[in-house]
């Protein structure tokens, strides 16, 4: 039995993201003596190898099932029921579909699946920790997606999943298919302070944290308002950026129902028609159109099916894309709804952070292993070997990152901890455009070395201490690659 390989790779991929590959020799070398150790290789190694977990957290209503339905591309999370979302739902790619759940003392059993909403049965959210769901689709096959309850709900239980799940350490939050790497927060235009207080309690970096401002498609007047909707989201999406700065990577806006409609299959050709009809009409008479008992030149029903489908600012907007067929409409609906943006978001930005926010959970798990194992020695210098290798630096910076938001999240040291993560290049590792020249970054290498040298005289506290050592460490590798 061998420890569990790695995806295979494709040709013209990029290669191992270091981190990982650390990670995984130092399984294959924890598996090297046999026996047990293999099955612990494999068990931490499924903790490495999964696909990102992207937990989705919001107030009641705040259209997380919408969102989490548009990004799967097929209605299966609840959004018709007061509060849908009773219990945690864990979306991963698999078939067949299927759902299992799994009770607070580890048991799973299988409940069969509502076949109109595509939705689990049979479930008491008193005895369920959370919901293992599985469906094939390529949308999830590299994000795992987390619905929760609604924060602020109509009874204390579902509020109380919701931190059970993701702060509290109960059974399910040790268990990695809950254990989220990344979260989307959604909100509406002004985040409260009880939201903002949870968002720091899950004990996630702006690193990896999303701010989502929901129905973007319905902000400030509306879609009868002087004002595009969509165009104020944006402009007051990038201010809650900056005043969100300490607690999100960045804000953006999105129209859920707009993007959950085009993405599941809910839009057709009477659908478009019925919405081109209305071609030629503008201002108050569309308002009029939309809302009387009489809505010639439509009908009733079809008028209401318009607006549950694409609610105001879709039936007002999307009359020129809906002349073209429905193809054209959920094309038109998916791009202004701002999914796409939030998509490559979470692959690029937030999903990158993967294996450095779980490398912590890994060597945990390496530490707990070895102070009950009798091969200790041998997994104690695997661990201690994984460590120390340079190539772990970014999980140091991780650490000394969370350490410097929960103390001084003011401090320089701490946005320059934020910038050196994010960084893809030597060059934007210190504050240089990605195309400046080998002696410009070497010169810049050589004056944060200086920088944090000064911060070092100092120094506040433990956690700015540890901070300064890990960007020393980083900056000097990098010198060291730059032949400095």
């Amino acid at each position: 039995m061998q420890p569990l390989p790695p995806p295979a790779a494709q040709p013209g991929t990029p290669p191992m993201d270091p981190v990982v590959a650390v990670l995984d020799r130092a399984l294959r070398s924890l598996a090297a003596p046999g026996g047990d150790l293999v099955g612990h290789a494999n068990r931490i190694g499924a903790m490495l190898w999964s696909p990102p977990r992207i937990v989705v957290v919001g107030r009641l209503k705040a259209g997380k099932s919408t969102l989490v339905n548009a990004l799967i591309g097929a209605p299966v999370a609840e959004t018709a029921a007061l509060e849908a979302t009773n219990v945690v739902t864990v979306y991963h790619d698999g078939a067949p579909s299927r759902a299992e759940v799994v009770g607070h003392d580890g048991t799973r059993r299988a409940v069969p699946i509502d076949l109109r909403s595509g939705a689990p049965v049979e479930i008491s959210p008193v005895d369920t920790a959370y919901v293992d769901r599985y469906l094939p689709s390529a949308a999830i096959r590299d994000l795992t997606l987390i619905d929760t309850p609604g924060l602020a709900t109509l009874t204390v239980a579902n509020a109380d999943t919701t931190r059970r799940a993701l702060i509290d350490g109960f059974a399910q939050t040790k268990d990695a298919s809950v254990d989220a790497d990344a979260a989307v927060f959604l909100f509406d235009s002004t985040p409260r302070a009880d939201e903002v207080a949870f968002l720091r309690e899950l004990g996630f970096t702006p690193l990896n944290t999303l701010g989502v401002l929901s129905r973007a498609d319905g902000f400030g007047e509306g879609a009868f308002g002087t004002r595009d909707p969509i165009e104020h989201a944006h402009e007051h999406a990038r201010r809650l950026a900056d005043q969100l700065a300490g607690q999100v990577l960045t804000v953006l806006p999105v129209a859920g129902l707009l993007s959950e409609s085009a993405r599941t299959g809910r839009v057709t050709e009477a659908d478009a028609r019925a919405l081109a009809a209305l071609s030629g009409i503008e201002g108050w008479d569309l308002y009029r159109v939309l809302s009387a008992d009489d809505p010639a030149p439509m009908t009733a029903p079809q008028r209401d099916r318009i607006l549950d489908l694409l609610g105001e600012y879709g039936a007002v907007n999307g009359r020129a894309a809906a002349a073209q067929g429905a193809h054209a409409l959920a094309g038109w609906l998916d791009h202004v709804s701002g999914l796409p943006v939030l998509q490559s978001v979470l692959h690029n930005n937030i999903g990158a952070f993967a294996a450095v926010h779980r490398a912590r959970r890994i060597l945990a798990e390496l530490d707990t292993l070895a102070s009950s194992h009798p091969d200790r020695d041998h997994i104690r210098a695997v661990t201690q070997q994984a460590r120390t290798d340079p190539a772990m630096n970014p999980v140091l910076l991780l650490q000394a990152l969370r350490s410097m938001l929960a103390t001084d999240p003011h401090s320089p040291v701490t946005a320059e901890l934020t910038r050196t993560l994010q960084a893809r290049t030597d060059a934007e590792r210190v504050g240089l455009p990605p195309g400046a020249g080998w002696d410009q970054v070497r010169g810049a290498t050589a004056d944060r070395i200086a920088w944090v040298q000064r911060q070092a005289i100092t120094t506040r506290s433990a956690a700015e201490d540890a901070a300064l050592t890990a960007l020393t460490v980083a900056y000097n590798l990098q010198r060291l690659r730059l032949g400095g």
